[in-house]
């Protein structure tokens, strides 16, 4: 049965060792989010219009899943495409879950173009879909991963639970859930919560839509003790069988959103506006950072050396920046904000002589900001020079010259 006051229906799938049953209501208190070992700060992470990305491959992110997994740490995992650009330029709650992201692999073609046209080392995409078949065939020997899929339409995870569990290795899937149709708070009761916990998985995919799938990750971060967490959207209706996955070559051509369109005819629309917002951002962003960076490679020698200065008032530190903040110098201004981060106090960046700052520097700054925010501690800019506030609405960060920031 199906209660009818939340419309969720649980299931635990025999194949991966456990019983049928329904969810019941109770009121327990949740864990708390396992901290990871790995400092952001070593994260190589460039901006990408606002959106942090990693360069990373598709073996280092099952790495990072397999390393996880083995030490019951928490990583929660974001697969930005474009939409979620787009959402993240008009959501501020969206934008920080990308933010407060463990790893944010590309997963969208026109990531890795405009990644491509910004010059920067980001050339393979991470689909989240490519991901849940990758785990499928990490090879025998390896221990098999458990996973719990919560969302999609009714009886699209128990579908795509069977799929995997009728496969003799790969990822066994210990249970899912039909929340139904509701807002992210109704789907975030304890019950709920206590029920996916319970499942004991070492993986948990969602698939409710970008923006209520990152919230709903994302608001229950610190409830949620399964190690790995990510949405991963259509992949489960690829899985189940309601869609059909583009074939690869399609994909390798950078044509996906056609076929989805085909298979899915409500997407037009999205689609259609987010070809609004890539051809402005072209135009008015990546055109003009484009040129930018050009143009200080071409100076690059009168670029090459960055001072930092600190100093500490009792209440915050405060860096200055004196040069340019490029990627050359990743690991200096790395080593310097890693050891403000042991005061655990308010960061103030001085850049009044700071002449540039690229997407790996601002890539930098955003970890930098996740890891003093998850010390209760701010990160604040301050005399901020005509060209470096430049930068900064070139890359859409204007968000970060918030004193709240």
């Amino acid at each position: 049965m199906a209660f009818e006051q939340s419309k969720t229906l649980l299931t635990a799938h025999p194949r991966a060792g456990a019983l049928h049953e329904e969810a019941d209501v109770s009121e327990s208190d949740s864990g708390l989010e396992h901290a990871t070992s790995q400092s952001d700060l070593t994260r190589p992470v460039y901006c990408v219009l606002g959106v942090p990305i990693d360069a990373v491959s598709m073996t280092t992110v099952v790495r990072r899943i397999e390393a996880a997994v083995a030490s019951r740490s928490a990583l929660f995992i974001s697969t930005p495409n474009f939409n979620f650009l787009v959402n993240s330029l008009s959501d501020p709650e969206f934008r920080e879950s990308l933010l407060d992201s463990d790893l944010c692999p590309p997963d969208g073609a026109s990531i890795v173009g405009i990644a491509r046209l910004l010059g920067l080392p980001i050339a393979e995409r991470v689909a989240g879909s490519d991901l849940l078949d990758k785990l499928q065939t990490r090879g025998r020997g390896k221990r098999r991963l458990s996973i719990f899929l919560f969302g999609g339409a009714r009886g699209i995870a128990a579908a795509a639970a069977n799929t995997l569990n009728a496969k003799p290795d790969g990822l066994a899937c210990v249970g899912s859930m039909y929340p139904g149709f509701c807002e992210v708070s109704e789907m975030s009761k304890d019950f709920i919560i206590d029920a996916v916990n319970s499942s004991g998985a070492d993986c948990l995919a969602a698939s409710l839509g970008a923006k209520k799938g990152q919230q709903w990750l994302h608001r229950n971060r610190f409830r949620l003790t399964i190690p790995v967490r990510v949405h991963l959207g259509a992949a489960i209706n690829f899985q189940a069988g309601s869609v059909k996955r583009a074939p690869p070559i399609v994909c390798a051509w950078g044509l996906e959103w056609l076929w989805r369109i085909k298979e899915e005819n409500y997407l037009w629309k999205r689609y259609r506006d987010d070809g609004f917002v890539l051809l402005r951002l072209l135009l008015t962003r990546v055109l003009p950072l484009t040129l930018i960076t050009r143009w200080h490679r071409l100076r690059g020698n009168q670029l090459q050396d960055l001072l930092i200065r600190n100093s500490f008032d009792g209440q915050s530190i405060t860096i200055s920046l004196c040069g340019g903040a490029s990627e050359k110098h990743i690991q200096k201004a790395a080593a310097c904000f890693q050891e403000a981060l042991t005061a655990k106090r308010n960061v103030i960046i001085d850049l009044s002589d700071t002449r540039l700052l690229d997407a790996r520097f601002f890539g930098l700054l955003l970890m930098l900001r996740k890891e003093l925010k998850s010390r209760g501690a701010k990160l604040i800019f301050k005399n901020i020079s005509r060209s470096a506030a430049r930068m900064f609405r070139l890359n859409e960060l204007e968000f970060l010259l918030s004193t709240s920031g």
